[in-house]
């Protein structure tokens, strides 16, 4: 099993405890489609992107999901990777429609208005719990931060590398 690029994996979820005795997880999940991942046969978890073949994936409760993992047969096996990140290979992501794109995608975008305004490059995005904030930098100023509400974020467009925006009274306090 070779080990993949960082840019070439996606986060799935996070594994939070051991379940039962036999290694089996329990999986926080944060994809919006867990009946593809039902296909996946390897995964890679932590920082290092240990590769593990799945043996079984299904649904506990509500994006809570459990794992049996080949490679883990214990229970102080499973211990070690709690709180551990959950990756897969973006190419066997489930394919995204075309008004979907994966939030990893937006950073680097440009940042415009309706009215053409340049207003800067897409340098982070912030998850918070109601929405996700796009942290927009143009040089020379201090960054902005536009929440992705559809009153503001109008349109992107990730082939372009653009990202449109109502107008700038909308984002900059005046």
């Amino acid at each position: 099993m070779s080990i993949p690029a960082i840019d070439d994996v996606l986060l799935i979820g996070r594994i939070s405890t051991p379940f039962g005795v036999r290694g089996e997880l329990k999986v926080a999940l944060i994809s919006t489609r867990p009946d593809y991942l039902a296909k996946v046969k390897q995964v890679f978890a932590g920082p290092a992107l240990q590769p593990y073949t799945v043996t079984r994936f299904h649904e506990h409760k509500t994006n809570v999901y459990i794992l049996r993992l080949q490679e883990v047969t214990t229970r102080e096996q499973a211990e070690e990777l709690r709180s551990t990140d959950l990756y897969i290979r973006a190419k066997e992501a489930a394919p995204l429609d075309d008004d979907e794109y994966f939030l990893h995608d937006l950073v680097g975008l440009n940042v415009r208005t309706a009215a053409g305004e340049e207003v800067g490059k897409v340098v982070e995005l912030i998850e918070t719990g109601a929405n996700e904030v796009l942290v927009v930098r143009k040089i020379g100023q201090p960054d902005v931060l536009v929440p992705m509400i559809r009153r503001i974020v109008l349109k992107i467009d990730v082939p372009a590398g653009m990202v449109e925006v109502s107008s700038l009274e909308d984002i900059i306090p005046q």
